[in-house]
């Protein structure tokens, strides 16, 4: 499905990303482990075009390289970001956030399915569709923010720390939400802080220190990894990975 080999970003002379490779089946959840730092999202922004990488990469969806397209024609193949921060528009309404990510020409004649599937998927979102976005809490505009890439219908969805600030029962209702999106038959690449919640629900992760891929396995391998829970799972501080031996 996603196929990113040689991905080098760098900052001036700061390396964020060095010769990185990944891959992500149809209808995987693949989980990206890291400490703050080591480079998770100058990933996902490098691999959706927002930051330029250095000559070399290639980023394949489905047989069609991606590597030297823009961002607006990232989309148009397929793949959908939602940043940081959710990046929703705050004075617009609900639907009309959601109309904005049918943009796309691959999603425009199917709009309407496609928001009936959102509002399925967010079936809160449907009784606020008129409510101004900036006036709902941080779990609601996460969903707009969800739903909003969904609705240029991506066969990849990149997600990056998309629990953030998000309670207990609203982190639930999220993995449960992305859960179902796997189902639907679109692979997610997950970059989470709540590391026990997104092992839960993936089915593959990858382990990156100062911009390297350093691990990788199933999930559930990496649940009983060591060096994982000490780092990520509740044990006593953070550890380097170098025991950890890619599958």
């Amino acid at each position: 499905m996603l196929e990113v080999s040689n991905l080098t970003v760098a900052y001036g002379l700061h390396r964020a990303l060095e010769q990185v490779e990944l891959q992500i089946g149809q209808s995987e959840i693949v989980v990206i482990l890291g400490a703050n730092g080591a480079g998770k999202s100058s990933l996902l922004k490098a691999i959706a075009g927002i930051v330029p990488a250095l000559p070399g990469k290639r980023i394949v969806l489905s047989g069609r390289d991606l590597s030297a397209l823009p961002p607006h024609r990232i989309v148009e193949a397929g793949l959908a970001l939602v940043p940081e921060g959710r990046g929703i528009f705050g004075d617009l309404t609900v639907r009309e956030n959601l109309r904005l990510g049918a943009y796309p020409e691959r999603s425009r004649a199917s709009e309407r399915e496609i928001l009936e599937r959102v509002l399925t998927l967010f079936p809160r979102l449907a009784e606020r569709l008129g409510q101004t976005a900036r006036t709902m809490s941080g779990g609601e505009q996460q969903m707009v923010a969800i739903g909003r890439a969904l609705m240029s219908k991506p066969d990849v969805l990149l997600l990056d720390e998309p629990s953030l600030g998000l309670s207990p029962l609203m982190c639930k209702e999220l993995f449960a939400a992305l859960a179902r999106i796997r189902e639907s038959g679109v692979s997610v690449l997950l970059v989470e802080q709540n590391a026990r919640q997104s092992l839960a629900i993936a089915d593959r992760g990858y382990l990156i220190e100062t911009g390297r891929i350093v691990g990788e396995g199933r999930a559930s391998d990496l649940r009983d990894d060591p060096a994982v829970r000490r780092a990520y799972l509740g044990g006593a501080g953070g550890v380097a990975f170098s025991s950890f031996q890619p599958s």
